[in-house]
């Protein structure tokens, strides 16, 4: 069992509402620490990496705001989750906005790349943050880190770690989506990356999407990079989101998802991001996170 080596990051750049640089906090006063130890697990708490917050900053370029700051905090979590997967753990990467996810991916993608790999990613999130500056109507970065990963712009997103693409399409899996902007639809459709609409869970079921979400990150990769965002969750189960959208996973849903995740064997590093504790009902949000991570990680329930 590899260790676990928790890595916040109190990003609160990348979107519009304020609180999200608490969310690392919250999982650990929801006990991560403990419920990972509890299981067996060898658990590594590198602290949080520095972040600037807006109230100190200049916003920038308004198609894509604080970029210069986002891309600081990107490239110190590259470095960060590239040490604990050298030392032959499991990064966990606690945000903080899901802008963070173009510096862990980085991570992941370069150190299966030393040998001559590549790494899948499963995205599961309400949104396909696979906008641009160019196609953005907010110019909030939380919306555009898989762009970036897939080689798109943001530029100072998609060159750290000194490569691009990060990720291929055709190993890139989307999940739980159900709010695209009508540019952002057009964006995705030509990606070549796989989607599974909430629609699509519906009609088919979470056990069958993740299975086929597996088999497409997984195809000749070296493992599978997890970036979850908990607004894919129905806010009757995670309200401390900035970006709540009705019609979500159920909490059951959510958890067989991680834990057939957790069965495949192949989970290099798991983000899970975009908890507000301001917005949150007694921190039931970070509570549901810490139960998902401890599935994906290996939690049995026999």
């Amino acid at each position: 069992m590899r260790p676990v080596h928790i890595i916040g990051v109190p990003l609160d750049l990348g979107g519009n509402r304020r609180g999200v640089d608490m969310g690392p906090s919250a999982f650990r006063i929801a006990g991560l620490g403990e419920r990972l130890t509890a299981l067996g697990m060898t658990v590594i708490d590198e602290g949080d990496l520095v972040a600037p917050i807006p109230e100190t900053k200049a916003a920038g370029d308004p198609h894509k705001k604080y970029i210069r700051e986002i891309s600081k905090v990107c490239e110190r979590l590259y470095k960060s989750a590239l040490a604990a997967l050298d030392k032959g753990g499991v990064p966990l990467v606690l945000g903080g906005d899901h802008s963070l996810a173009a510096g862990s991916v980085a991570a992941s993608a370069d150190f299966v790349r030393r040998s001559g790999g590549k790494i899948g990613v499963i995205w599961v999130d309400a949104h396909g943050d696979m906008n641009t500056p160019a196609s953005s109507g907010s110019g909030n970065v939380h919306g555009m880190p898989l762009a970036a990963l897939l080689g798109q712009e943001p530029a100072e997103l998609s060159r750290i770690g000194g490569f691009s693409p990060k990720v291929e399409p055709g190993n890139t899996v989307l999940i739980g989506i159900r709010n695209l902007d009508e540019r952002e639809k057009e964006i995705v459709r030509a990606s070549g990356v796989r989607v599974f609409t909430m629609k699509d869970i519906d009609r088919g079921g979470i056990a069958a999407a993740m299975e086929q979400a597996l088999a497409i990150a997984g195809s000749g990769t070296s493992g599978v990079h997890v970036s979850f965002d908990l607004d894919v969750c129905d806010p009757a189960i995670a309200p401390g989101v900035g970006t709540p959208v009705k019609g979500g996973l159920d909490y059951r849903e959510a958890h067989m998802a991680m834990e057939m995740l957790a069965d495949s064997g192949l989970l290099r590093a798991l983000d899970l991001v975009e908890v507000n504790p301001i917005l949150d009902d007694r921190n039931m949000t970070a509570v549901l996170g810490v139960e998902l991570a401890a599935s994906a990680l290996g939690q049995k329930i026999l």
